[in-house]
């Protein structure tokens, strides 16, 4: 009877448990306006949360994304040792502080996790005549500044792609700054622009309806196989860019998740504890199938790495063009 308490009372104890757990609402702060692709990643994490019960407590979205995000995690790093305050948001975390004079450094929030990788692909409109890279590279090649490249924001992560298209193939684009990737894609399909570097998720209806079409996508592989999108091809037919003739292997942004500077150890295990159920539920597993995202969940010194890897090929961008803040 006394060995059946004892094993009854090591159960007990070696059941894992957190020393800290939310008891009041947790605040997801969205670094984008509604409907965006950062917006839609923290309101997928909040209704997983909700449906599988990982956080007894309640989660309330708020949007902050002026300034390109800046606005979120200026708000958030106000907020020192809270734990109750999670931001979603890019690379842009690390990389604001380069290219604009924000009142927050990359170090005034902690890293928590990515959950996925972000692809980007050259879009044409679907009446285009070109239909593949390298037609399109020699265009612009023999008539420079003639293709206008529409993109998200200013100095961003389109704007440095472009930038670095152009780099690599000698060719040089004009560069259109848009509100997000949304209006560069209507301005795309109604013929205002020559191409953009747009997401898959903000230009699949578009695809669908054969207003805009996919030249080749940055990323080491082909998409996986999937239904047809438009006119019997889906996905997995796009060329990878570095197969179509276009030197660039890899182009990803990721999308990641911070707490305050100054949390305690527990509330980043907490929270990366509950993210990582995230990433395993079905419902994730839609999200990043119907985004055509990559799911990647990094954490830990694997996540330090891969920010200080992508920051360093950043900033070579941001040096080249005069883009670095003074």
């Amino acid at each position: 009877m006394l060995k059946q308490i004892t094993l009854a009372l090591l159960a007990i104890t070696t059941v894992p448990a957190f020393a800290f757990e939310p008891t009041r609402p947790v605040e997801f702060v969205v670094t984008s306006g509604p409907g965006g692709g950062t917006d839609n990643f923290a309101r997928t994490v909040q209704s997983i949360i909700a449906k599988h019960k990982l956080i007894d407590a309640p989660v309330v979205v708020t949007n902050k994304g002026g300034g390109s995000g800046a606005e979120g995690f200026v708000y958030a790093a106000g907020y020192k040792g809270d734990p109750y305050k999670l931001t979603f948001g890019t690379n842009n975390e690390y990389l604001l502080p380069s290219v604009a004079a924000v009142p927050y450094a990359p170090e005034d929030l902690t890293p928590v996790a990515t959950l996925a990788l972000d692809e980007f692909l050259i879009w044409v409109n679907g009446q285009s005549k070109f239909g593949d890279v390298k037609s399109f590279v020699e265009a612009a090649k023999a008539k420079p500044k003639a293709i206008q490249f529409g993109g998200s924001q200013s100095k961003d992560t389109d704007q440095i792609l472009v930038s670095t298209i152009a780099e690599v193939t000698g060719a040089e684009f004009r560069y259109i700054p848009f509100k997000g990737g949304g209006e560069a894609g209507v301005q795309l399909a109604g013929g205002h622009i020559d191409a953009n570097v747009n997401n898959p998720n903000e230009n699949r209806g578009q695809w669908q309806a054969g207003m805009v079409k996919p030249l080749c996508v940055f990323r080491p592989d082909r998409f996986p196989q999937s239904a047809p999108v438009h006119d019997g091809k889906g996905w997995h037919d796009i060329p990878t860019c570095a197969e179509a003739g276009l030197a660039i292997d890899s182009y990803r942004m990721p999308r990641t998740v911070w707490l305050p500077a100054g949390v305690e150890e527990d509330v980043v295990v907490f929270y990366r504890d509950v993210l990582k159920k995230v990433s395993e539920t079905p419902e994730w597993a839609d999200y990043v199938a119907k985004t055509s995202q990559t799911s990647q969940f990094m954490t830990g010194d694997e996540f330090t790495a891969y920010q200080a890897k992508d920051r360093e090929t950043v900033l070579k961008v941001l040096k080249r063009e005069g883009w670095l803040v003074k």
